[in-house]
């Protein structure tokens, strides 16, 4: 029996998904393109005029208060600056022509086959031709762009000049002849065509040409044969003649060069030569450039307190006083030869010259009994005045005058300054507006009494530097155990502030957070002295000055240095609860941290020998002191008596070195500060405060686990690092296997909790607990089981 046949069920054709697109999205798409390379185009052309404007706001594309310059706004300036600036430079245009190409070919309904291959050599013209402007057009690197500039750089280290250009005429050719079809002989035959053309039209006669065959041979037959050979005309040097008859003959062998010395120089030169080129081409680095809005704050912002006028003078008051002083001195038999008066905001100063004969103790004795006839407060005598042959009295006046913020700011003085970090402190005796460089101090100690002005003194050190520098240039770190002195300044954390970086405040309060951040500034000091060492400059001046001059590589870890001023606004309740800690990292960084621009200010209201210590004394020898309550504390401070005789009330004594001078301190009040603060937070910001290198205590380490899976890649090699150079630190780590240094101190943490380095012991570096390779293989293989 037969098997019957099955029937076969007709099979069904799976549709096909087509990727071409349909006509409708072809015209789309096409229309898309061509309107792309116009606002391409227009965008390029805008950049060559206002890319200079446009720099600042690259970041600020988010922004839409802020308006660029390019005639597409933020968006041509962008995508102009990715494709003319850090691109191909003039090459790009290429790009607009070729999307409209493409365009074209999609709205009209071309075939497409022939489209990719007009990419590629395009993409290949637009490399050439941004080489060969970055070869040819050296001195504008911005018409070949950074991509032209840098392969043309990079090709002329390994084949030279010649080389480049060789390889530029040879990829010039590949491109004629695949391109355009180029080929020799049309070339030949044009010449060819040409040459007869020229030969029928000048046909010379038989007369001329003989007569131009007999010239050319006469000229051949005057000219003589002239051949040098190079190497035997250096070879035959004749003995130098000294001028003295003497035949000094050349020694045989070859004098001897140091390769390596010669090496550097040269390096060293060319170095020089690319960043003279970048500067002549881009002008030097600017690090306000992020901020390059930024506005200084207005004189405005401070009040005059008052006061519109100079000093008034009180001429009864001057002979008053005068005539008491003379009658004094009289009645112990002192006779004066001369005796002037210098008015002064709060003091005047009385300068008597004794006659023949009256020894100066005698009249320093005479200074309560000065006090008693005059009937004032803060009587002090200068015996002698330095640099000058009288003697000095005090006395304060009935009536004091403000100084004010404002008119030290404004003062010619300070705004013509041409200091690193001017501080106007207020005026002198002689109605002299006082400005010193605190770069120059380089530390600065402010002690007195509770409410004689201390407070309003660091007020005006800030206020300043505020009116002077830009945000780059300068970093506060505000440290504030009572709380309330500093909070003001939260509002310009991301503008003038530094801070750890995971510190929620940048105005730190918490005495745990000071001993790290203290800790933190040396790491950061030794960091500075590692950059200063790489680029062979002895202080941060030197340094700034060279990276502006782009005389050093970012890439090699390289960057501008802003200083960095610690302000310390109650030091004694730091010493009563830390002690140590916080003096140790204190005295190192007033001792080392002047040349990389990191500068302290503390100021205590208990001046005592336990809290101004010898060391600390020793490297502050720029010292301030407001009103004191005892000769003793006087001479904690200054080294001298005086401060006990102060009136209070921003009345103070400045000494740098020998020389003590009396300051009326000018007064800005808290909401003065406040608008200040404001104007300036009100202001386009960087993203963060300034963040400080992280510090990894002592006792981080002992509470990490010992989680393999957790360790960082670089575990193994860092291990490595440390057994064989046997010295357990975060820094050699860094330096060894080029990593941050929050990153190398995990590391470190990693390395103790596997029991490779031993615990964290203050500056010195960490016992290695592993003593070769060997024992090293046998620890991990261990831990792996």
């Amino acid at each position: 029996m037969a098997k019957k046949r099955r029937k076969s069920k007709p099979t069904t054709k799976k549709k096909s998904v087509s990727l071409k697109p349909s006509k409708q999205n072809k015209v789309i798409l096409g229309s898309l393109l061509i309107v792309l390379s116009i606002a391409l185009f227009f965008s390029f052309i805008s950049f060559y005029f206002s890319w200079q404007e446009d720099q600042s706001l690259l970041s600020e594309f988010s922004n839409r208060n802020a308006e660029a310059s390019n005639l597409l706004n933020k968006f041509g300036a962008t995508i102009s600056h990715f494709f003319m600036y850090q691109g191909f430079g003039l090459a790009s245009f290429a790009f607009p022509v070729l999307l409209a190409i493409s365009g074209l070919y999609l709205f009209l309904g071309f075939e497409t086959k022939n489209l990719w291959s007009k990419w590629i050599w395009g993409i290949v013209g637009v490399i050439w031709i941004s080489i060969a402007l970055g070869f040819f057009a050296i001195s504008q690197p911005i018409l070949g762009g950074l991509i032209g500039y840098e392969m043309n750089d990079f090709l002329q280290d390994y084949i030279g000049k010649i080389g480049v250009f060789l390889v530029l005429i040879f990829t010039l050719i590949v491109i004629l002849v695949r391109w355009f079809n180029f080929s020799p002989e049309a070339i030949g035959k044009y010449f060819k065509e040409k040459k007869s053309s020229i030969k029928e039209e000048f046909k010379p006669t038989t007369e001329q040409t003989a007569t131009g065959e007999m010239e050319l041979n006469l000229e051949a037959d005057l000219e003589p044969e002239l051949k040098i050979d190079t190497y035997t005309h250096k070879k035959d040097i004749p003995p130098l003649d000294t001028g003295a008859g003497l035949d000094v003959n050349l020694p045989e062998e070859e004098p001897k060069i140091d390769l390596e010395v010669s090496t550097v120089a040269v390096e060293k030169e060319e170095k020089d030569i690319k960043a003279d080129k970048l500067v002549k081409d881009f002008g030097e680095f600017d690090p306000k450039l992020e901020l390059g809005n930024y506005k200084f704050p207005v004189l405005d912002l401070l009040d005059q307190h008052g006061v519109t006028g100079g000093i008034t003078i009180n001429q009864e008051e001057l002979e008053e006083n005068k005539n008491k002083i003379v009658n004094t001195l009289k009645n112990y038999k002192i006779g004066i030869a001369q005796i002037k008066a210098t008015i002064g905001p709060t003091v005047t100063l009385y300068e008597i010259v004794p006659e023949a004969g009256v020894r100066i103790s005698k009249i320093k004795n005479l200074e309560d009994d000065i006090a008693l006839s005059l009937a004032a407060l803060g009587i002090r005598i200068i015996a002698p005045i330095p640099g000058k042959g009288t003697i000095g009295i005090e006395v304060p006046n009935k009536n004091s005058t403000i100084v004010s913020m404002r008119s030290v700011i404004a003062s010619k003085k300070f705004q013509e300054a041409e200091m690193q970090l001017p501080i106007a402190f207020g005026k002198t005796i002689s109605n002299e507006t006082f400005v010193v460089d605190l770069a120059k101090m380089p530390h600065l100690l402010m002690a007195g009494a509770t409410g004689q002005g201390k407070s309003v003194g660091l007020n005006a050190v800030i206020t300043s530097l505020l009116y002077k520098k830009h945000p780059a240039e300068i970093k506060f770190v505000l440290v504030d155990p009572k709380k309330v002195e500093l909070t003001l300044f939260n509002k310009i954390e991301r503008h003038f502030l530094a801070k750890l970086p995971d510190s929620e405040e940048a105005i730190i309060t918490d005495n745990t957070k000071v001993i790290n951040t203290l800790n933190s500034l040396c790491i950061e000091m030794d960091n500075r002295y590692e950059l200063l060492k790489l680029a062979m400059v002895r202080n941060i001046k030197e340094y700034n000055t060279k990276f502006k001059s782009r005389k050093l590589n970012p890439n090699d870890g390289h960057k501008f240095l802003p200083y960095i001023i610690l302000v310390v606004d109650e030091f004694a309740d730091l010493i009563m609860t830390a002690g140590k800690e916080v003096e140790t990292p204190i005295a190192r960084l007033a001792q080392l941290a002047r040349a990389i621009g990191i500068h302290l200010i503390i100021a205590t209201q208990r001046p005592s020998v336990n809290v101004i210590t010898g060391i600390i004394k020793a490297n502050f020898p720029a010292r301030i002191a407001f009103r004191v309550t005892s000769k003793i504390d006087s001479r904690t401070i200054l080294d001298a008596q005086g401060a006990d005789q102060l009136i209070g009330r921003g009345d103070m004594l400045y000494t740098q070195g020998n020389d003590v001078t009396r300051i009326q301190c000018a007064f800005v009040d808290t909401p003065e500060v406040a608008k200040i603060t404001e104007y300036i937070g009100s202001q386009r910001a960087y993203p963060s405060a300034h963040e400080l290198p992280e510090y990894v205590g002592e006792e981080s380490g002992t509470s990490l686990a010992n989680d393999i899976a957790d360790r960082d890649k670089m575990f193994r090699d860092a291990a490595e690092v440390i057994v064989i150079a046997q010295q357990g630190s975060a820094s050699l780590i860094q330096r060894k296997l080029k990593l941050g240094y929050n990153r190398a101190g995990r590391i470190i943490d990693q390395l103790e909790a596997a029991g490779i380095v031993g615990p964290f012991e203050g500056s010195k570096a960490r016992q290695v607990l592993v003593s070769d390779m060997y024992a090293l293989d046998q620890l991990l293989q261990n831990e792996t089981k």
